[in-house]
């Protein structure tokens, strides 16, 4: 069984998406409807750059989603009709924090414009929800989850700051975020606890932790606005990493995923039970397919990043 892996925040480069939009129409289509649904350049931004507005958080979600999008439609108009067991035929779909909304779009609940939009105010609510310089991440390497939790404990109890886990990304990569002496603190805990390393991380804002509740607050309301139909395959959820089959639930799930981690281990284990075999990964970079490697080996992997790999991922 297959499924579709969608990628979040920090997989974008300049010139991403410029040689799909090249060979494809349909992908063509995608971000022509992008810049119109923005009412920006957008697709000039990915192909071209500078890379100063392309990181800029309001701006890179929409562009990774878009690209990913772009690349999926490309893939279907090389294998031709999707068929009735949902997008390529897959089983289920998922994405990381931000390919969350790139996955409810390929699952056809979520509309290419109303995603693009909204991940656009997700952006911006959550760059406004800390001041610059406030927050911060970092990866922890060669800790199990259980040891950074306690750091990150130790850390909150020890300061009063905030610091909490925020991607579960494999069995020894967890990002910790929440305010820069928090995470200071957990890091200097988790090493003394045998973490073998710390890696702070270039972010603009500390994603996926408490100090996100005003941008969920925000995205509450645009997100009650949104249509969310059932999508064609299950949805594998960041916030619970079990499948959801109800538009009904999207707007809940994704006002949750501002403020808690990214269960990423356990929605990749839960696909495994589910009886999935194989995962393409489509969207710029392969960071998903790496991490899978970690979580799962036994799975056959496959990224689609640009249009020079259609083919090997047709024939998937």
């Amino acid at each position: 069984m297959l499924a579709l892996l969608f990628p979040g925040q920090g997989s974008q480069r300049v010139g991403m998406g410029r040689d799909v939009f090249e060979a494809s129409a349909a992908a063509r289509a995608v971000f022509a409807a992008a810049d119109s649904a923005l009412s920006m350049p957008l697709s000039r931004l990915c192909f071209e750059g500078p890379e100063e507005e392309l990181v800029a958080t309001e701006v890179q979600q929409p562009a990774i989603l878009a690209t990913s999008i772009a690349l999926l439609r490309a893939l279907e108009e090389r294998v031709g009709a999707t068929g009735s067991g949902g997008p390529l035929r897959a089983g289920f779909l998922a994405g990381h924090s931000l390919g969350e909304y790139t996955a409810l779009v390929a699952a056809g609940a979520l509309a290419l414009d109303d995603a693009l939009r909204l991940v656009r105010a997700r952006g911006a609510f959550m760059q406004e929800a800390v001041p610059a310089g406030a927050g911060a991440m970092a990866a922890l390497l060669g800790a199990p989850p259980e040891a950074v939790e306690a750091s990150c404990a130790r850390a909150r109890a020890e300061t009063g700051e905030v610091v909490e886990p925020a991607n579960y990304n494999a069995p020894e990569q967890t990002v910790i975020s929440g305010t820069q002496a928090g995470v200071h603190a957990a890091c200097a805990l988790a090493k003394k606890a045998g973490a073998r390393r710390a890696v702070p991380l270039p972010v603009s804002a500390p994603f996926h932790c408490a100090l996100m509740a005003p941008a969920a607050e925000k995205l509450a309301p645009e997100l009650a606005r949104i249509r969310f139909a059932d999508p064609l395959a299950p949805v594998i959820a960041n916030a619970t990493a079990e499948p959801n089959e109800a538009g009904a639930r999207v707007p809940e799930l994704l006002r949750r995923q501002v403020t808690e981690p990214v269960r990423f281990t356990a929605m990749v284990r839960r696909m495994r039970e589910l009886g999935v075999t194989r995962v393409l990964e489509i969207g710029p970079g392969r960071v998903l397919c790496g991490l899978v490697a970690r979580i799962e080996p036994t799975l056959e992997r496959r990224s689609l990043g640009g249009a020079d790999e259609l083919g090997a991922a047709a024939a998937f």
